[in-house]
């Protein structure tokens, strides 16, 4: 429009301001300038007239003035010389610093080409410079063309500018076209100017009443869309839901440019073969407090600001359903919030197929049928898209919604690619009487043209806009089809609207029967919450939190219950099979392994009690044997033993406590426990070690300690006794019997002493027993002595022998026991300090950073969600709440329109045609 404007050479003016310019006026221009005295010089006139100047009052010296109303002819002229300069101006500005930074970009490369060689700088330069030049002056070309065609006009200037190219301007050197004058193109232009008008992408015209209307109109919408999404998780039952646009159309009828028209991005997955594979339930929330446009998909957690990313991963989504499907019912989600869009509730079907391709399922065609059925079931509102290339009789869209909407009641025909068939049929297909629908037909050109700018080529901003800018620059060339008074309904900026209009009559329409629904949906959940629960409050915080602490005040019941004494005994414990290891290693019986007879002892342990007092092989055996117990590790063992116990103790806690039901929290209190103790260890076991180091050279054993472990090491050579005894009866078990045990130990003993000869070891067997018999055997004979050797040794310790402490080297297993109790209460000291005591101190306070501050609420939620019984709890009072605040918001919503209605309709608005707005019609 621009670019002919200034062709024209047309610089518009108010007509208002031409009409009232005075004759005296005139009169002034006859005066002065132009020649008098005789007849007036029509050739210097025309010369004139066919000068082009650049300023306006050269262009009107010694022009013909024949009447007054000759000023309509010169006046689009010299408007358009003003707009002229400062386009052209604009033009060449915008072409130097094209040239700058082509010429800025151009040395930057040959830096580099220069230093690598020196000789091409020149030529290399001249030839960037000639190339450069030519570049820019072509960029120069594209830019002011470009530059011109997008002028932003205002609206009395387009009016201006048709009547010029309808009425005519009088040409070089002509008059007026006296036909261009008649009634006929006077109607013409008027209707230009209303058609130009009405699709303007700015509406600074809107009265204050129309404004707001939509206002309102976007509140509504906006409060429904939000008690919809509250709906949609409290349940899945039909009548809880509140309807949305369905679009449904095949595969080529061009539904993705219609929803990306709306949105103003292409964001829908793109392909050749079947893309979309799943319903898109699309929410499109206006953000006009914000700038910032970003889509979030609340099942995945994913949140982008980069259209490009919502599109891959739509495309994603939906190739995750393999090809022998092909569809699925399961929906995906997606929220798209943006102060350029309206307040939507869309759903994007798989588009209709006519014939099944090679790869794909034969039941194909039938599986998308029955998945767009169940969702354009009322009170959905159905969006069909039809090419405007193809005839309706043949639109698969229409064909399916007259199936569920026989009277076309909640359909709205969208016809797609106006721009490929004739104005006068594409106007004949909007007003289509065949195939009439209630709310009627809306024609758009959603085909986003690519603008070739100066430096990049693009859709020009946002895809809304350009495709709004196509769309009027399409229309307004066909006033008489699709202008104001032609009763078509183009654009997708009047699509947009009517999707708002409708949905939010739909969503008011079922918002009666919804809230019946829920009303006694809240009334059930109420009843359940009473009688299974008592009224009982519950929160998966408050759940959390009692847990919590009910675990806490278990664990202070066992810090009063574990001290040093119990520390004490799980040490001694430790040592006391320590030192039966060293007495089995210094002084009891080995094991047999062959059957040939044992070499003779010098010094055996019956022989102990008669020994020389001085008998340096005993007082080497008890050394010895109190040098190993004293550097076995105490440090460590004793800091393990602890720590394992505490660890076990933990454990059970945890499994009489409510986290035995969950995995996540059970973890989490085990590696707290584990990570203190781990953290504390070594500097344990290094204290621990040091303590107990005097002892590595000598111990003192008081009376007191002597008399201790002699009752003390009673106890425990019973214990082994019996241990012997009972590894004894299980091998008997083992053997078939007592008897046949007994048999294989006398033949055993008498290999033994000689009686009966054996060639090598008897491993193949001997004396008619197999080898694994023998084996047996021999383990049995090793029990045997060792059991007796035991009873041997209590009846020592128990002598008056032993009652007295300078006979330790007569009883060491006496010494040995006083000696592991000595190591264990200086251990314990300790470990009290060192690693009890802190790990009482920081348990609790790592329990509150793992279970308490550092859990989000999704984390809190599912923790709650892993016990059966608290996860149905919770959903019973999640569903009460969430239905009790959307029966809120319904009646504020009520109360919302209760206000709006009445001045609306006292404006003088047609309470007939309005309607209520809880009616769809």
């Amino acid at each position: 429009m621009s670019g002919r404007l200034l062709a024209a050479g047309i610089v518009p003016l108010s007509t208002r301001r031409a009409a009232a310019l005075p004759e005296a006026a005139v009169r002034h221009y006859h005066r002065f300038r132009f020649p008098t005295g005789g007849l007036q010089r029509a050739d210097a006139a025309i010369r004139a007239t066919r000068q082009r100047m650049w300023f306006p009052a050269n262009a009107f010296h010694n022009a013909v003035v024949v009447r007054n109303a000759s000023f309509a002819r010169f006046l689009p002229k010299l408007a358009a010389k003003f707009i002229r300069i400062p386009a052209m101006f604009g033009g060449l500005m915008i072409g130097g610093v094209a040239w700058i930074q082509y010429q800025a970009i151009q040395v930057s490369n040959s830096a580099t080409e220069m230093y690598k060689n020196a000789k091409g700088v020149a030529s290399e330069t001249a030839s960037g410079l000639f190339t450069g030049a030519k570049d820019i002056a072509g960029q120069i070309g594209r830019g002011w063309e470009n530059t011109k065609d997008n002028v932003e006009m205002p609206e009395w200037m387009q009016k201006i500018l048709r009547l010029q190219e309808d009425i005519g301007t009088g040409g070089e050197g002509g008059g007026p076209d006296p036909g261009k004058e008649s009634p006929k193109y006077r109607k013409a232009a008027a209707a230009a100017s209303a058609s130009a008008s009405a699709f303007t992408i700015v509406e600074n015209d809107r009265d204050e009443e129309e404004i707001a209307k939509d206002d309102q109109m976007m509140i509504l919408t906006k409060k429904m869309i939000e008690i919809r999404n509250i709906l949609s998780k409290v349940g899945q039952s039909s009548a809880l839901t509140l309807p949305s646009i369905v679009v449904i159309g095949s595969q080529s009828s061009g539904k993705s440019s219609v929803l990306e028209a709306i949105v103003g991005h292409e964001f829908l997955p793109k392909g050749s073969n079947m893309v979309t594979r799943r319903p898109i339930e699309l929410t499109l929330v206006n953000t006009p407090d914000t700038k910032s446009e970003y889509g979030e998909f609340p099942d995945l957690g994913l949140k982008t600001t980069d259209f490009t990313s919502i599109q891959r991963t739509l495309t994603d989504l939906n190739l995750a359903v393999p090809d022998t499907e092909c569809v699925s019912d399961d929906p995906i989600r997606l929220s798209i919030y943006s102060p350029n869009v309206p307040d939507l509730s869309l759903i994007d079907l798989p588009g209709y197929i006519q014939v099944v391709g090679q790869n794909q399922p034969l039941q194909l065609k039938q599986k998308i049928t029955e998945l767009c059925d169940k969702y354009i079931q009322p009170p959905n509102v159905i969006l069909a898209i039809s090419a405007a290339d193809v005839d309706l009789a043949n639109s698969t869209a229409l064909r399916a919604s007259r199936r569920v909407d026989p009277r076309g009641e909640r359909t709205i025909g969208v016809i797609t690619k106006m721009d490929l068939v004739d104005p006068v049929r594409g106007a004949g297909i909007l007003s289509d009487k065949q195939y009439p629908l209630r709310l009627g037909y809306v024609g758009v050109v959603t085909r986003a043209p690519s603008v070739q700018a100066l430096f990049k080529k693009g859709t020009g901003g946002n895809l809304t806009t350009v495709i709004a800018k196509n769309e009027n620059s399409f229309f307004s060339a066909h006033p008489l089809e699709f202008g104001e008074g032609s009763g078509s309904n183009v654009g997708t900026l009047n699509l947009r609207k009517k999707l708002m209009h409708v949905l939010e009559q739909t969503m008011s329409a079922s918002l009666q029967s919804t809230h019946d629904a829920i009303r006694q949906e809240l009334e059930e959940a109420t009843y359940e919450f009473k009688v299974q629960y008592n009224d009982r409050p519950l929160s998966a915080e408050s759940y959390l939190a009692e847990s919590l602490d009910a675990f806490k005040h278990s664990f202070k019941q066992f810090t009063t219950e574990f001290g040093r004494p119990q520390m004490q005994e799980i040490l001694k414990t430790e040592l006391d099979q320590r030192v039966l290891d060293l007495l089995a290693l210094r002084y009891w019986n080995k094991p047999i392994t062959d059957l040939s007879p044992p070499p003779p002892e010098a010094d055996t342990l019956a022989d102990l009690p008669k020994s020389d007092p001085d008998n340096l092989y005993w007082h080497r055996q008890l050394d010895a044997s109190t040098s190993a117990l004293t550097k076995l590790g105490v440090g460590r063992m004793a800091t393990s033993a602890v720590a394992g116990a505490v660890q076990s103790h933990v454990e059970r806690l945890i499994a009489q406590s409510t986290f035995a039901n969950h995995p996540f929290a059970r973890e989490a209190i085990t590696n707290a426990a584990s990570n203190i103790l781990n953290e504390r260890f070594y500097s344990t076991s290094d204290q621990v070690e040091n303590c107990v180091k005097p002892y590595k050279f000598e111990i003192d054993i008081e009376d007191r300690e002597w008399s201790n472990g002699r009752e003390h090491v009673s106890g425990v050579l019973k214990t082994e006794l019996q241990a012997c005894q009972g590894a004894l009866a299980s091998l008997e078990n083992v053997v078939g019997g007592k008897r046949k045990l007994k048999e294989v130990m006398t033949f055993v003993d008498k290999c033994r002493k000689g009686d009966i000869p054996i060639e090598g070891e008897g491993r193949m067997g001997a004396g008619g027993f197999s080898a694994a018999l023998l084996e047996k055997g021999r383990e049995a004979v090793f029990l045997r002595d060792r059991a007796d050797i035991i009873n041997m040794r209590l009846l020592a310790v128990k002598s008056r022998q032993c009652k007295d402490l300078k006979n330790k080297y007569y009883c060491p297993e006496v010494f040995l026991d006083a000696a592991a109790s000595k190591l264990a209460q200086t251990a314990v000291l300790f470990l009290n300090v060192e690693l009890l005591s802190e790990f009482y101190y920081n348990f609790p306070r790592e329990l509150d950073m793992r279970l308490g501050r550092h859990l989000s609420d999704d984390d809190i939620e599912r923790f709650a969600r892993e016990d059966p019984k608290i996860k149905r709890h919770l959903e019973v009072i999640r569903r009460k709440e969430m239905l009790e605040l959307v029966l809120e918001k319904m009646e504020s919503l009520r109360q919302f329109e209760g206000r709006t209605e009445k001045p609306h309709r006292g404006a003088g608005e047609n309470k007939r045609d309005r309607g209520g707005r809880w009616g769809l019609f």
